[in-house]
């Protein structure tokens, strides 16, 4: 019986996620695009600047990223390997309690401020309550996260109507899951007079049935739930033991597992 790891939720093979940091308040318009189009994104926000210019306020963010992900960019956006370990442990848990009290959710992802990280610094965020933290490293690949706490992204957002096509018209070889990971900063589109090309973006990928269009913690959650699927030593049972809902190919053919389900795949 031939198993495979190769399919998201609703049995497609492919996946879009956006990631947006700092909170600035061009995320309005940014948020209204994405939401037009039926896109996701994940924002990680400084909580020690709300209410400063340029800055969205703590008032409106739980009714601004409705429907996205509220995440840790940290307090204050320092160069973390230049910090002690214990001030990155006040810089991240003060983030993380001020966006939960908002969000109404324990944030458990993040982004590296200026994307500047190091070994001692991915030790320390299991210890903090992090699953995820985003890196500025694009790859410019459609490749699933070989390490969650330095997830390289496909592209910024200055690449993506190029990948946005090349990831629409390319057939996922061996039937591998796909997944298109744009980053950036609203406030880059103010500046640069560039707002068309997120609308067209928006446009080009938005409604598709062969995407799941996920946050960066629903892939997170969703890849753990399959990797965390137990079988039997035939292989023709299966438990899942999340309330995660999985898809897996058996011998070809798409098998849905629900969340707290024992499955018969023979």
């Amino acid at each position: 019986m031939r198993i495979k790891f190769d399919l998201f939720p609703g049995g497609v093979s492919k996946a879009l996620t956006t990631s947006w940091d700092d909170g600035r308040t061009y995320d309005r318009k940014l948020v209204e695009i994405l939401n037009q189009h039926g896109l996701k994104g994940s924002f990680h926000l400084n909580s020690g600047f709300f209410g400063n210019e340029g800055y969205i306020s703590g008032d409106e963010v739980a009714a601004l990223y409705e429907g996205h992900e509220i995440s840790a960019h940290t307090r204050t956006h320092p160069f973390l390997s230049m910090t002690p370990r214990e001030g990155i442990a006040d810089e991240i848990l003060t983030d993380r309690k001020a966006l939960e009290a908002i969000a109404g959710y324990p944030v458990r992802g993040m982004s590296y401020p200026f994307g500047n990280y190091s070994d001692a610094v991915l030790s320390v965020l299991p210890a903090l309550g992090i699953e995820y933290s985003r890196t500025v490293k694009s790859h410019g690949s459609f490749s699933l996260p070989d390490n969650l706490l330095a997830w390289h992204p496909t592209c910024h957002h200055r690449d993506m109507l190029a990948l946005g096509k090349q990831f629409l018209e390319e057939k996922p070889r061996f039937s591998h899951m796909q997944m298109l990971y744009v980053w950036g900063h609203s406030y880059e589109f103010n500046d640069n007079d560039n707002w068309q090309e997120l609308e067209q973006f928006a446009a080009m990928m938005g409604g598709h049935d062969d995407i799941w269009y996920a946050t960066n913690i629903e892939i997170v959650d969703y890849l753990s739930a399959l990797q965390g699927l137990r079988f039997s030593a035939s292989q023709e049972m299966v438990y899942n033991p999340s309330a995660v809902e999985v898809w897996v190919s058996v011998g070809g053919e798409v098998r849905q597992i629900p969340g707290g389900a024992t499955v018969r795949l023979g």
